[in-house]
């Protein structure tokens, strides 16, 4: 088993991975993730913690990081659709504060690779999204920063079902999102 498609996506270091799927008649059954077959693709990460999130449409999370303590993700949904957003925040990158967004989906059940550094978010598109991820670091509330989702122009690369455009929706935030500084605000203090 273990056959994955790794596709680096306009900010190299961020991947997105397509898993084989097996289909029968009972239903389908996919790996998300194998570490050696990741390994030679060059994503080496140790995962200590996975994270399970249900969003309704609409939900915006994000745009989050940790400053001490990075966490690379591999990101997946489970069910439902999203459009998935990462900005380099890595200062010494060639391509600092650059975004890439991906849509994901369970009907076409790609994976994202986000390395430490990155500032994460997505916006849930269908009526409830179940939502997966690996990180390589712990969570620590201390450490919690992010930057405002109007940091970057949500423009959707339309791939199969097109959603309403980000203006016309209805975009629900939490309290401690809707209050994040703009990534033009962000100090070098501010950067993991």
């Amino acid at each position: 088993m273990s056959e994955f498609i790794f596709r680096r996506l306009q900010i190299p270091d961020v991947i997105e991975i397509t898993p084989t799927m097996y289909y029968d008649s009972r239903g389908w059954f996919r790996e998300f993730y194998h570490s050696k077959v990741f390994k030679k693709a060059g994503i080496e990460c140790d995962f200590v913690q996975d994270n399970v999130s249900i969003s309704y449409r609409g939900v915006l999370r994000g745009l989050h990081y940790q400053k001490k303590h990075p966490q690379a993700k591999l990101v997946s949904v489970i069910s439902g659709d999203v459009y998935d957003v990462v900005v380099d925040l890595r200062k010494d990158s060639p391509t600092f504060r650059n975004w890439v967004g991906i849509f994901l989906s369970d009907r076409h059940p790609h994976q994202l690779f986000i390395p430490a550094g990155f500032a994460h978010g997505f916006l849930t598109l269908s009526s409830v999204a179940i939502f997966f991820y690996k990180c390589s670091d712990y969570y620590d509330r201390t450490d919690d920063y992010g930057i405002h989702y109007t940091s970057i122009p949500w423009k959707f690369p339309f791939r199969w079902k097109k959603p309403k455009p980000i203006e016309k929706m209805e975009i629900k935030l939490s309290e401690k999102d809707a209050f994040l500084p703009m990534l033009d605000n962000l100090l070098e203090d501010d950067l993991p």
